[in-house]
């Protein structure tokens, strides 16, 4: 079993395929210890999975895991992740933004005792409105919900101990909050800064729609930190509160009308129509919050599904192996 697995998601990366494993491979053999290159192709359309399938033929160290078509990065991560053997695993992007070089440094980080280190690009050399301004503010607003201090949520360019990235359900778009996801499991964190240069060959896959995205995942992030293990705590609270204020309300009315014989509906019409809406929605609120108890027991009780379909996977077998 290798010590360190580095796991790298694959989009129309014809380019930068083969300088990437051969930058890998040097980095990690000064490294001097075990570890398998596990390279996930995202349903790429170019040479990319030709070029994957031609390095896995020539190193049995290498893992190349085929998607039966795009899922997105997160889900490739996850096919990563999954297959991955080591003890120690590292993720980074295909497209040379990331430089392997710097790969010796997350790893001293682990061997100090931290579970997730996350890289930092300090330095950017993004546009400066269209890219670096949104992301600065994206990551100060993750920051701020998740309650986890780093200051650069968005890279891929991470580490992560093994017992802590399997404990961590990945889908959607959710890779980007994994250190705040590993904070609720009690990890430990730091940061470390990278470079980020830019982008020699290829055409980069994101642009300022993602930005708008983040809201709505730092909404998932923020409930789920919460609540994610007592939704009943949250939908309870405002079904609650609206049975309350309906109920009120309808005591209200019927004191009125004991008192002062009164039409209610001619005269209080449109409180009588509010009172039923707010319990009504209470109840409903109320019963939301039963069925995501209910999805909380069978998520720490059912099996595990994956947010991919695997196409095939190549590994050579080495000598030693071929001999048993």
């Amino acid at each position: 079993m290798p010590k360190y697995s580095i796991v790298v998601p694959f989009h129309n990366e014809e380019e930068n395929v083969t300088t990437l494993y051969d930058r890998l491979k040097a980095v990690m053999e000064h490294v001097g210890e075990s570890f398998e290159l596990v390279l996930v192709d995202d349903g790429s359309r170019d040479r990319t999975y030709r070029l994957l399938e031609e390095i896995a033929a020539v190193d049995s160290r290498v893992l190349v895991i085929k998607l039966r078509r795009n899922f997105g990065q997160t889900s490739a991560l996850a096919a990563g992740f999954d297959h991955a053997q080591g003890e120690f695993i590292l993720a980074m992007d295909g497209d040379l933004q990331h430089d392997p070089d710097e790969i010796p440094n997350f790893l001293a980080k682990l061997e100090e005792g931290y579970d997730v280190v996350s890289g930092w690009r300090a330095q950017r050399g993004d546009n400066f409105i269209m890219r670096r301004i949104p992301s600065r503010v994206a990551n100060w607003m993750m920051a701020y919900f998740s309650g986890v201090n780093i200051h650069d949520f968005g890279t891929t360019f991470k580490a992560y101990r093994r017992e802590v990235i399997q404990n961590i359900p990945l889908y959607g778009e959710m890779h980007r909050f994994i250190p705040a996801l590993a904070s609720w499991y009690g990890a430990s964190i730091c940061e470390i800064p990278i470079s980020n240069p830019a982008r020699e060959f290829g055409k980069s896959h994101y642009g300022i729609s993602r930005t708008f995205r983040v809201f709505f995942d730092l909404l998932t992030i923020r409930f789920l930190l919460r609540y994610m293990t007592r939704p009943l705590h949250f939908f309870g609270t405002i079904g609650a509160l609206g049975m309350t204020a309906g109920s009120g309300l309808a005591v209200w009315l019927l004191v009125l009308k004991i008192l002062t014989g009164q039409h209610i509906m001619d005269v209080h019409g449109p409180i009588f129509v509010i009172a039923g809406i707010l319990i009504l929605a209470g109840i409903q609120m109320m019963g939301i919050g039963l069925l995501g108890e209910l999805q909380v027991r069978h998520f720490f009780t059912a099996s595990h599904r994956a947010p991919y379909a695997v196409d095939r996977i190549l590994r050579l077998r080495s000598e030693e192996s071929l001999l048993q």
